[in-house]
């Protein structure tokens, strides 16, 4: 008996690791986290990119930067949440961010609307 639990004890622990080592690299790997931490967070005293671009104040590079960042996560998978909510809310925050590196009139207005975190946090953001 003791040999059977160890001949499923054994294998059971090593699927286990792989499945965790496989998670913990698709969370490294994860470009919308990564694209939150560059460019929605800084250190502290430092405005992060999003912010200084609902100010208006944001680089053309940092801009671009941004612009690219909300394009890639409109093909990305959402974290959780339904696909549809995601596309719809990512796309929207790419037009606006494009709209800001163009420098249309009412592009800050359109990109302060089209970030609004805690709209897309609440469906989308991991627990």
């Amino acid at each position: 008996m003791k040999a059977a639990l160890k001949f499923i004890a054994i294998p059971s622990t090593a699927v286990a690791l792989v499945f965790g080592a496989i998670a913990a690299d698709a969370e490294k790997n994860n470009p919308t986290k990564e694209f939150m931490s560059k460019y929605h967070k800084a250190p502290k005293g430092v405005d992060p990119i999003s912010k200084k671009a609902s100010m208006g104040t944001a680089t053309p590079e940092e801009l671009k930067a941004l612009a690219t960042g909300y394009k890639a996560m409109t093909s990305a998978k959402p974290p959780r949440g339904e696909m549809a909510s995601w596309k719809e809310k990512t796309t929207r925050a790419a037009a606006a961010s494009a709209a800001l590196v163009k420098g249309d009139p009412d592009a800050v207005a359109r990109y302060k609307e089209a970030s609004n975190c805690k709209a897309c946090h609440s469906e989308h953001k991991p627990e």
